[in-house]
């Protein structure tokens, strides 16, 4: 599991090995048993660090190690202008509640390690909104803090062998609250589990990701209506590949609703859907402002799908009503290109804003296979405009065909993103167990 944010905090991935070579290989076995040694890659390597269990923390999956964690990342945080530092979580299950991360930091899930979310709810603080929603997503008041929180972050990686975060979130899903965090497995029944959130974020990257969830796979936002208008910090850069994901009753990728700081130059490409609503889908409305623009998408393989293209523009939820109802959000070159699905219920629904239409919408090398029983109106456009090739079933008149000699059309950029030339180099540190 690997994990940089920048400016911004998003989760999550995986990779690293225990080392045992060079002196620390050598050392005896019973030296060794007090030595910790750990190889990763990372973009920053850190020359601090220390374990979990340096801290009194407990592994039984019973005691809360809260405040320990805390107060391990306290610590580390001394080490922010010295190179950073890194904090191990040995073998166990690692009950906790939700704690805070410091800039330059690195947290290292061993291979047998798991961190327990608390069922605790005094262990699971409540905070502000975010400043571009003004309120609470679905109701009013602040939000219960994540898992593993921070804001204002530079350089945080979350990463590990193949450790597990274990966010035990049934409980919270029947009480009807927001778990706000990173859920890369949850039931398909469950509500509001976005896989992955990017948030106002410039230069992301999101890959190599395996999503189930019971609602959008990935879910690309950047503030709320009026508050998201005034705090104008949007999501942009924003470069995924390589995902795969489950999600029955919602997208693979939604941008929006929340767009109103705007949504652009998203790069999407090599994406592998199995029985979800749509593949991508655009979701806004009048109050938003804003935009989405800029979208580009190819390389995609759908299998049972409701909607392969979906977009709305009267997704209307409102955090109040000091809205403003001439906000219009401005929904403009969106491309999508080398698409292959099958048993599709219907291939589009595309509905824009009257008076406010969609544009720039582009499809080509599209080729859609119906379910048994498909929708009669294989396309519902209103409100939309834009340009088609070589896509099967027939697009709507508003996608204008220009004929089989323009299948390259939509273009995907050439050229790259900052984040996609960031590499790992391999890292290691060891320590003596207190």
């Amino acid at each position: 599991m690997i994990v940089q944010a920048i400016g911004c905090i998003i989760l999550l991935g995986i990779l690293l090995v225990l080392c045992t070579n060079g002196v620390e290989g050598r050392k005896s076995a019973r030296q060794s048993r007090k030595y910790g040694c750990l190889e990763y890659a990372a973009i920053s390597c850190r020359a601090h660090g220390a374990s979990l269990a340096d801290f009194g923390g407990v592994s039984d999956g019973t005691t809360s190690n809260t405040k320990v964690f805390q107060a391990a990342i306290d610590h580390l945080s001394q080490y922010s202008s010295e190179g950073g530092a890194l904090l191990y979580v040995p073998p166990g299950r690692w009950l906790t509640g939700s704690f805070n991360l410091t800039s330059h930091f690195t947290l290292y899930l061993d291979k047998d390690a798991v961190l327990v979310g608390s069922q605790d709810e005094s262990e699971w603080p409540l905070i502000e909104p975010l400043p571009s929603y003004g309120r609470g997503r679905d109701t009013d008041g602040g939000r219960y803090s994540s898992l593993i929180f921070g804001t204002n972050l530079t350089d945080v990686v979350i990463t590990g062998a193949n450790g597990t975060l274990d966010g035990q979130g049934d409980l919270w899903w029947k009480n009807n609250v927001i778990v706000q965090g990173i859920t890369i497995l949850a039931p398909v029944t469950s509500p509001n589990t976005d896989g992955i959130n990017p948030d106002s974020c410039t230069n992301t990257r999101i890959e190599d990701c395996y999503i189930v969830s019971g609602d959008d796979c990935v879910a690309v936002k950047s503030g709320w209506d009026e508050y998201g208008i005034s705090y104008g910090m949007p999501t942009k850069q924003l470069v995924i590949r390589r995902l795969t994901c489950i999600s029955p009753t919602s997208a693979v990728i939604a941008l929006g609703s929340e767009m109103s700081g705007g949504i652009q130059d998203v790069r999407a490409e090599d994406i592998t859907a199995i029985d979800s609503e749509s593949g991508v889908r655009i979701k806004t409305a009048v109050g938003r402002g804003g935009y989405v623009k800029d979208i580009y998408v190819k390389g995609m393989v759908l299998k049972t799908m409701k909607w392969v293209f979906w977009m709305t523009g009267n997704y209307g939820s409102h955090p109040d009503n000091n809205y403003d109802p001439n906000a219009i959000p401005e929904i403009n070159n969106i491309n999508y290109r080398d698409i292959i699905a099958e048993n599709v219920s219907m291939a589009a629904r595309l509905e824009g804003i009257a008076g406010d239409p969609f544009t720039g919408i582009c499809i080509s090398n599209a080729t859609i296979g119906l379910a048994e029983k498909p929708k009669k109106v294989q396309w519902n456009c209103t409100d939309v405009s834009g340009i088609s090739s070589t896509v099967t079933p027939k697009p709507c008149d508003q996608l204008a065909d220009q004929g089989p000699e323009k299948i390259a059309l939509c273009n995907f950029p050439e050229d790259s993103l900052p984040i996609e030339s960031m590499k790992f180099q391999m890292c290691s540190h060891s320590w003596k167990f207190l």
